[in-house]
């Protein structure tokens, strides 16, 4: 069988299946380019920025970040991990170029944000001189979702387009904030009736125009909106309707 009869035609669940494993994982692994042109293999905590795109935060003294400020090249592996077989569960590698964020611009102070919300503990760290956050800018992903179902992503299976979105860039804290401080109880409800998760102490931790996610501890549920919503009174008016179907669940 030739491997273009094996790849499965792109659809919407594929594509809610890899933008999950992109946006709700913790840690990926990491493979940059070293001088002599070997692949250099390494595990990273990582994050999103808003469009979809991973967001990693390394220290000048790792040897992926010298490999990835000399090639930008970069390739990332995102799985989720369960009981039985490894192999049995979806994983998505992704290929793209690092980008330095400017950590004293606006969006710098964006994704700072995100990516603490999401990695609390880094906070001890992030703001020392020798640490940079770096973007992996999506160029193309190979999905296995299971055994016959693969497939070959593009930028635009994977990313939430920002295009109009600027107020709910904007708002996405004091939405977060109002969520898990006023309504903690329906984020749980979100969790575990909708995202099918357990436990107690779930809280939203990032969103987009597609979709939130939220964590407890170092276990992460995304949630879709169902539709595109660009501004803070489209996500509470999503928000609403989603807590009126966990309730019912």
């Amino acid at each position: 069988m030739s491997t273009t009869q094996t790849i499965r035609t792109t659809d919407d669940a594929a594509r809610f299946l890899a933008q999950e494993l992109v946006r709700a994982s913790a840690s990926a692994s990491l493979a940059s380019l070293s001088g002599d042109g070997f692949p250099l293999a390494s595990l990273t905590s990582v994050a999103t920025d808003m469009a979809g795109h991973p967001v990693i935060l390394v220290s000048r003294l790792s040897g992926h970040t010298g490999n990835l400020l000399a090639d930008p090249r970069a390739g990332m592996l995102f799985v989720r991990t369960g009981k039985g077989d490894p192999l049995a569960h979806p994983r998505i590698s992704v290929t793209g170029e690092a980008q330095v964020i400017d950590r004293d611009s606006e969006e710098g102070g964006l994704v700072r944000r995100r990516f603490l919300r999401r990695q609390p503990k880094a906070a001890l760290y992030a703001d020392f001189p020798d640490f940079l956050f770096i973007r992996i800018q999506l160029r193309q992903a190979s999905l296995n979702g299971g055994f016959g179902k693969a497939f070959e992503l593009t930028p635009a299976d994977l990313l939430s387009p920002l295009e109009g979105a600027h107020e709910l860039l904007a708002a996405e804290a004091e939405i977060l904030g109002h969520m898990n401080e006023d309504h903690a109880e329906t984020v749980g409800l979100y969790a575990t009736r909708l995202g099918k998760r357990e436990g107690k102490g779930w809280s939203m931790v990032s969103l987009d125009p597609d979709g939130f996610e939220a964590a407890n501890g170092s276990e992460i549920v995304r949630i879709s909106f169902g539709r595109r919503v660009l501004t803070a009174d489209a996500v509470r008016e999503r928000l609403f309707a989603l807590a009126r179907e966990a309730r019912a669940a």
